[in-house]
């Protein structure tokens, strides 16, 4: 069961018109969600980073804050799982040709879930690879849009070559990976990129710098090198489905001799208590 345009309707049943700018252009913005035990997670901060994606691009949101709640909640009804994956998709609408400009539309908004399915403890202590790449996106990565082809590309680089993820960097300053968010841990300090224009600043990256707080872990938002990054303690990224991820090898280069990092266990450890509260 998918949300379109207003109604609950089978996912195989669900379409839109090839006038949609979404379709034409990549002409919108998305969020993702997770949801815990049946319950929204951190709503509100997904709520507003959605609206700041909205904003930048000039869509007008089609729902306040309590209708989305009352929206994605009833189509939480329709699962049986408790965690779920919630994407939401808006674009600015269906057009009557295909141009650049664009008039005043009805967005279209799409909303679908699927089981969230995260890497137990086990799994993630056997640590992960990635290899590096330019970051040749556009420099305005906050906005959470949907025209992700750079991302998809890279995406599918790191499943060519069987690693995890693509770590990407502008003039060899590491940016962020191609779905996440990216840290590392030297000299007993938590370094990560500065928000701003060349990240997405996640919801779970937010989580992570508040676990670091909680585990007595100095923090740095500050830009740093690939060359850093390849001589960390240690490295993790973190997503909403993949939550934080030690990096055990970059570039081929064993990280902290291939051994998952005492930081991450008490980091990894408070994030889960936040997930339960």
């Amino acid at each position: 069961m998918v949300y379109l345009n207003g109604n609950f309707i089978a996912k195989k049943n669900a379409s839109i018109s090839v006038m949609d700018r979404g379709f034409l252009f990549g002409d919108g913005v998305y969020e993702v969600i997770p949801t815990y035990q049946g319950k929204l997670f951190r709503l509100s901060a997904h709520l507003k980073r959605l609206q700041n994606s909205l904003d930048a691009i000039k869509i007008p949101n089609p729902y306040t804050n309590s209708e989305w709640q009352k929206i994605l909640n009833q189509l939480l009804g329709y699962s049986q799982s408790e965690n779920q994956s919630l994407y939401l998709q808006i674009t600015r609408g269906v057009g009557t040709q295909r141009k650049h400009s664009f008039d005043t539309l009805t967005p279209t908004v799409y909303i679908e879930l699927n089981p969230l399915v995260t890497k137990t403890k086990h799994a993630l202590e056997k640590g992960f690879s990635v290899i590096t790449q330019a970051d040749i996106r556009w420099s305005q990565c906050d906005i959470k849009a949907t025209s992700l082809l750079a991302n998809v590309l890279y995406s599918q680089n790191a499943k060519d070559n069987q690693v995890e993820e693509i770590i990407l960097h502008r003039n060899n300053v590491v940016t962020e990976g191609a779905t996440s968010n990216v840290f590392m841990i030297k000299a007993g300090t938590l370094f990560t990129h500065p928000t701003g224009k060349y990240i997405l600043s996640g919801i779970t990256r937010d989580l992570v710098l508040e676990s670091a707080l909680a585990c007595k872990l100095p923090i740095d938002e500050s830009a740093f090198t690939v060359d850093a990054l390849l001589n960390a303690d240690e490295v993790w990224i973190s997503s909403s489905t993949r939550e934080i991820m030690p990096i055990t090898q970059i570039d081929k280069q064993v990280i902290n001799q291939g051994e998952v990092g005492r930081y991450w266990a008490c980091v990894y450890h408070h994030y889960q208590q936040l997930k339960n509260d």
